[in-house]
C-alpha cells in the first residue's frame, strides 16, 4: 500500500531506479555528511551499500516522484537467504531468533538534510512501517540507532539513562558483540553504565538523543545490552527493539481504539487471543487499523492523507 499526502508519497520501492535513488541518499548523509567509510566502487557511483541490500526491502518516502527519506528493512526471510541480519555483526540475536513469530530489522534509517525541519518525512515513514508491520505480521522490530562520531562518552547521560531504565527483558536482550570492533578501539567503550545512576539526569539525557531514540522510547521500545562502536562508519550504535504487542499503550488507543488493546503483558491468554484475531485478518482487514495509526502519526496532515492499494508491478533487482 501506498499513502500519499499531497505531494509526498510514503511505500517500498519498486524498481532499481528507485532503490538507486536510496542507495544514493544514504551516500549522501551517511558518508558525505556523517562521514563513514567508502569503498572506490561506491565513490564512484555515488551509493551507500553492503552485502545485506541484495534481499533486502526499502521503504521510502518520495517527494515529487524523488526519494527523501528512507529505512532498510530485512525481515526473518531475506535475512536467511544472506545467512543473518545485519546487526548480527553488532549483536548477538540468539534470544530474539527463537521468537516464533515474524520479526524484521529496521537499519539505514535517513531523511534527506533539507527536509529534516519538517518531521513530515519521518512520520511518513513511521506510518510506512506501521502498515508494513500489520500486513507482515511482524511480531518484533529490532536495529540500531547510532550517534555519529566514535566517543560513547559524549552520549554518556543518554547511553547510560537507557541502561537504567529501558533495557530489554533479559529473554529478548541482544548483547553487544565487543570482539567485532574495529583494530585499534578499546572494548571498554562498550559499556553502557558511563555515569553512576545517581549521575543520570533525565532532561540532559534526552537532550542528548537522537530524535530516532526519542521515538522509539515513546513507542515503547527496549535496549539491548552494550554499545557498538562502528569505526568504519564513525558511529557508535545502541541495539533497539520493539514487540509489537507491548507497544505504548497511548500509541496502542491510537492504534487499535482503545489503552492495553492488547491486554496486560502479564495476562497470557488475553495477549493471545488478541493478537490473534488481528494477526488472522483477511489482507484487507488490516485497513482500518493502519488508518488509525496514520491518522494519529500525521495529525493535521492526516486529512489529506490518500491510501492506494500497490499493483504489485515491480521489477527484479
Amino acid at each position: 500500500m501506498a499513502i500519499k499526502i499531497r505531494d509526498f508519497e510514503v511505500r517500498l520501492t519498486r524498481n532499481k531506479e528507485e532503490r538507486k535513488q536510496v542507495r544514493q541518499l544514504r551516500y549522501s548523509v551517511f558518508v558525505e555528511e556523517e562521514g563513514a567509510s567508502a569503498t572506490e566502487e561506491q565513490r564512484a557511483l555515488g551509493e551507500e551499500y553492503d552485502s545485506y541490500d541484495r534481499f533486502a526491502e526499502y521503504m521510502a518516502v518520495f517527494h515529487n516522484g524523488r526519494v527523501v527519506g528512507t529505512y532498510r528493512i530485512i525481515d526473518r526471510n531475506a535475512a536467511e537467504k544472506m545467512g543473518g541480519f545485519y546487526t548480527e555483526t553488532e549483536y548477538n540475536l540468539s534470544k530474539i531468533k527463537k521468537y516464533r513469530g515474524n520479526i524484521a530489522e529496521m537499519s539505514r534509517a535517513c531523511v534527506e538534510k533539507s527536509y529534516r525541519d519538517n518531521a513530515l518525512v519521518m512520520r511518513m515513514l513511521w506510518a510506512g512501517l506501521g502498515e508494513f508491520i500489520v500486513r507482515r505480521k511482524i511480531g518484533i522490530v529490532f536495529g540500531v540507532a547510532s550517534f555519529v562520531g566514535t566517543k560513547p562518552a559524549r552520549s554518556a547521560q543518554a547511553i547510560s539513562y537507557l541502561y537504567y531504565n529501558h533495557l530489554t527483558p533479559l529473554n529478548l536482550r541482544a548483547t553487544v558483540l565487543s570482539e567485532n570492533f574495529a583494530d585499534g578501539i578499546n572494548p571498554k567503550l562498550s559499556r553502557m553504565n558511563i555515569l553512576p545512576r545517581e549521575f543520570v539526569d533525565e532532561a540532559d539525557a534526552k537532550s542528548e538523543m537522537t530524535p530516532l531514540i526519542k521515538g522509539y522510547l515513546r513507542l515503547g521500545a527496549t535496549f539491548g545490552r552494550g554499545v557498538f562502536v562502528d569505526a568504519p562508519f564513525n558511529s557508535y550504535d545502541v541495539f533497539v527493539m520493539l514487540e509489537t504487542r507491548k507497544m505504548n499503550a497511548v500509541y496502542q488507543k491510537h492504534f487499535l481504539g482503545r489503552e492495553n488493546a492488547l491486554g496486560n503483558p502479564d495476562d497470557k491468554e488475553n495477549i493471545m487471543k488478541t493478537v490473534g484475531k488481528i494477526i488472522t485478518f483477511p489482507v484487507v482487514g488490516p485497513f482500518k487499523v493502519v488508518r488509525a495509526f496514520v491518522d494519529f502519526l500525521l495529525r493535521e496532515d492526516a486529512a489529506d492523507a490518500e491510501y492506494i492499494e500497490d499493483e504489485d508491478k515491480s521489477e527484479e533487482e
